[in-house]
Order: C-alpha cells, then structure tokens, then sequence
C-alpha cells in the first residue's frame, strides 16, 4: 500500500536513535517505515478488539429483549 500524502510526527531523538539502532540490517530503509508499520499493526489489533459481541452473544441479547417485550 503506497501512501501519496504524509504527515510529520515527532519522537524524541533518544527514542529514534534507539529505533535507528533496531533497524540496522533489516528490510526498514528508514525510521519512518519501522514506525509505520508498527502503528498499523498496533491499530489493526485495536480494531479487532472492537467486535464486542459475537454473533451467538447478539442472538441471546435479541431473544431476551424480544422475551421483554423490547422488540418484535
């Protein structure tokens, strides 16, 4: 996925060096791509952890409010 637009966000320099350090030797040309790829894998699970009700849980919550007279 190619991005054509960017934003700056700024780490602190010890914080970057130490990423700078990490990187050496792998497939990351540069802080930018580590941190990228970190933030969209942190924000993948966090997108996963929203499905709050399975959809044997949604069918209980549905039967009980029809039982209550909720919803028909």
């Amino acid at each position: 996925m190619e991005e054509k637009e960017f934003k700056e966000v700024l780490i602190p320099t010890t914080l970057y060096k130490k990423i700078e350090e990490k990187i050496k030797g792998t497939e990351f040309s540069s802080v930018s791509s580590y941190v990228t790829k970190i933030l969209r894998e942190v924000l993948s699970k966090e997108d996963e952890k929203k499905e709050v009700f399975s959809k044997e849980d949604e069918e209980k919550v549905k039967e009980r409010l029809k039982a209550l007279g909720y919803i028909d």
